[in-house]
């Protein structure tokens, strides 16, 4: 998906017009619930501590959150704020280990590669 059609995604997604947040390559979203002055820094680190997957840790739980707002599916792990989006036509099965799975996969990748995409910044007078 295109950059433009994910910020899209992530638009309708969030809840509450007021939250800051940075999107990165592989569609994960950190929202800043306390946003600092450099938005993509401070996502940054967040992601680099809690996107990559440590299995047998909370780093390798998640759940699935089936979108009304869009199609497809929300992946959340261990942080509250760090949320990958998954499209229907990512995966064979809509089953909630499949979605699960890919989320976690490019949550990962997106921990290690960090490459930030876009920033929504919402922060009152900006």
């Amino acid at each position: 998906m295109e950059t433009i059609e994910m910020v899209d995604v992530w638009r309708r997604v969030i809840v509450g017009d007021e939250k800051s947040w940075v999107l990165f390559e592989n569609d994960t979203c950190v929202i800043l619930m306390e946003p600092e002055e450099d938005l993509a820094a401070q996502a940054t680190e967040i992601l680099r501590e809690y996107g990559p997957v440590h299995p047998g840790s909370a780093a390798g739980d998640f759940g699935t959150i089936d979108l009304e707002a869009a199609p497809g599916w929300v992946v959340y792990g261990h942080h509250n704020d760090v949320l990958t989006y998954v499209a229907p036509d990512e995966v064979t099965a809509p089953e909630e280990l499949a979605v699960g799975l890919v989320g976690r996969s490019k949550r990962d990748q997106d921990g290690h590669e960090l490459t930030v995409v876009h920033v929504e910044d919402k922060r009152p007078g900006r």
